[in-house]
């Protein structure tokens, strides 16, 4: 017997990780990055921006679907940890030696928010398809077009259906004349006796 083979998920349906262990992950990868470029080229380089949108990326595309949320708000908050803890532990790494703590943090985002806006969208764009393909039964989008109708059948028409009723009419049949007797056979017709007519009482009788 012949297993029935389940249909292959797509790019968009394969992510099935816990939204904490993917938060997790990307944090560890992108402080990591940042303590490596901070060795090599003591500041935050193009490095650290690309390895910040691949994170954004890899998270939105890893994680499962209930825990879409904590994946759609993770670019700015791992972005903020990251200028964060750098402002206190090596501040002229984000901003300059005399900034205060809050200076440092708004000047390494702003340094870095080309970066940040390019994983946030990222992330919102591959979230926003993969609830649409899950929605959609697997592709992105939905059948649109409705199968057409068949037409309806009509019956055929009856003989005399579109005829109008007829209309009642007043004329009154005319009567049958009776047939003539025939002559030819030389026989007399039947006379008919006609009643004796009555006179008046003066009327004279003739002989």
């Amino acid at each position: 017997m012949s297993s029935a083979r389940t249909p292959r998920r797509t790019l968009w349906e394969e992510g099935r990780h816990p939204g904490r262990l993917v938060r997790t992950v990307a944090v560890t990868a992108l402080l990591l990055t940042a303590f490596i470029d901070v060795l090599l080229s003591e500041q935050l380089s193009l490095l650290f921006d690309v390895v910040f949108v691949a994170l954004c990326l890899a998270a939105a595309l890893a994680v499962r679907p209930r825990d879409f949320f904590i994946v759609g708000v993770l670019p700015p908050l791992m972005m903020f940890g990251v200028v964060l803890l750098l402002s206190f532990v090596s501040r002229d790494v984000v901003a300059e030696p005399g900034d205060g703590v809050v200076q440092a943090v708004v000047s390494g985002l702003a340094h870095h928010a080309g970066a940040l806006v390019t994983g946030y969208l990222l992330t919102f764009f591959v979230l926003a398809v993969r609830q649409a393909v899950l929605r959609n039964g697997g592709t992105i989008r939905a059948a649109g077009r409705r199968s057409p109708r068949p037409a309806a059948s009509r019956s055929p028409a009856r003989p005399g259906a579109n005829r109008s009723p007829a209309r009642p009419t007043n004329r009154v049949a005319e009567p049958v004349p009776a047939p003539r007797p025939d002559l030819t056979d030389g026989t007399p017709p039947d006379t008919v006796e006609l009643p004796p007519q009555r006179t008046g009482s003066g009327a004279r009788l003739h002989g």
